[in-house]
This record gives C-alpha cells, structure tokens and sequence, in this order.
C-alpha cells in the first residue's frame, strides 16, 4: 500500500510539473505579444486623447456616434507631414527662425526648448548611427566587466587633451535592464575587449539582466537563447 501511495504522489508530482512547465511555455509566448498589443494601444489613446479636444466637433466621429480608434492618431500624422512640408519651404524656415529667435529671448523657455529639441533631433536624425561592435570594459573599476558598445573612434579635443597614448574608442554603458539610458565612456582602444556576438545580442544580454546569454563557439557563430532548467548556457 505505501508502496502504491509513494507512486501516486510521484504521478501527481510529475503531473503539476509538466502543468508548471506548459504553463511557463505558454507564458513565454503570450506575454510579448500581449505586452505589445497594450503599449501599443496605450499610446494609440494618449495621442487620441491630446489630439481629438483639438479637432471642431463636427469632424469627429464621436459626434454621429462613431469611436474610431487610432483617429487622433491619423489627424497627427497628417498635421506633422503638413509642418514639414511648410518648413521646407522658404516662408516655413523663416517662420521657425522668427519662432525660435522668439524663444530664445525667454530665459527659462529657451533651456528647455533647447535641450529638448537636440534631444528630439538626436533621436530622429535621418543620418543612421548604428553602434560598431559589443566589447567588454573594466567597469566601474578593475576586475569587474560590462557590456558597452563601441559608438565611435574618439577624435577632436577629447582624442587630443585625454591622458591617453594611441587610439582611444567612445563607448556606451547600458545600464540594466534599460538600455537607452547609461554612460559615455572615452576608454583607450588597448583596454577594450572586442566581442564577437551582434550587438542585438548583446543588448538581449543587458535588457535580460543576464537570462539571456548568446551561446559561444570558436568558429565565431554565434546563438541567443535563455538559460533554465535544461542547464545554463554556454559562456
């Protein structure tokens, strides 16, 4: 008898596990698609919502009893080609100059239409910046390593006045698990280690706080996946 209860207790263990595990499977998959699906149509309602009290009443559907999500959105999108459409032109350009000089006489308004602009110009600019390579640094002393990403070869004033003797590379320290914010580090070419995985790998490394490690082999071909309970990967 204890022998046969020892093994139904072993069945519904075996049970609940394979459960646990389908569930975690499903998991993996459903939650990306529906964490898109929400921010997406979060941000489908904060434009609608900023853009709709704008718009006279007789030209929204909401009047004749019609919600059309995303509406706010195309007026937005129409409204933005038309500004730079005119800013292209002769008369937009001095507009926006006779704008700007207007703004600039505001001492407070100017700083932070200033910043916000560069920040804006910055991260829309049609000039694609792409980061070089992923490579290791010591970080944020020796003996300890990060995650950067190579942007540039240093040069001008920087390159010149730095205590530095040869090339020296401008890197990007991501911080986890956000990766659009972090540091800019002028580091000497000697003492950065190049990585052969793709920097899509890299920032999956980063964005996963290390659950997600590239599998390493020699002939450089490299492979992401998760490490769990098949056993960690690779490093």
């Amino acid at each position: 008898m204890d022998g046969r209860k020892e093994e139904a207790r072993s069945e519904r263990r075996g049970f609940f596990a394979s459960l646990r595990s389908t569930f975690f499977t499903g998991l993996v998959v459903i939650a990306p698609a529906a964490l898109t699906i929400y921010i997406i149509w979060t941000a489908i309602e904060i434009i609608d919502n900023w853009v709709l009290p704008w718009i006279p009443a007789k030209y929204q559907p909401a009047t004749y009893g019609y919600y059309i999500p995303g509406y706010g959105v195309v007026i937005f999108l129409i409204f933005t080609i038309l500004v730079g459409a005119l800013t292209r032109g002769f008369l937009g350009r001095t507009l926006i100059r006779w704008g700007e000089d207007m703004v600039a006489k505001m001492p407070v308004v100017r700083s932070v239409y200033r910043g916000l602009k560069q920040i804006v110009e910055t991260v829309l600019s049609q000039s694609e910046a792409n980061f070089e390579k992923a490579c290791l640094v010591e970080y944020p002393r020796k003996g300890l390593w990060a995650i950067a990403f190579v942007a540039t070869r240093t040069k001008g004033e920087i390159w010149h006045k730095a205590p530095a003797e040869g090339e020296i590379l401008s890197v990007f320290l991501p911080t986890t698990p956000n990766p659009t914010s972090g540091f800019l580090l002028f580091v000497p070419a000697d003492d950065v280690i190049m990585l052969d995985m793709s920097v899509e790998d890299a920032a999956k490394l980063v964005i996963s706080a290390g659950l997600v490690v590239p599998e390493y082999h020699p002939d450089g071909a490299v492979t992401a996946r998760p490490t769990g309970e098949d056993g960690a990967a690779n490093g």
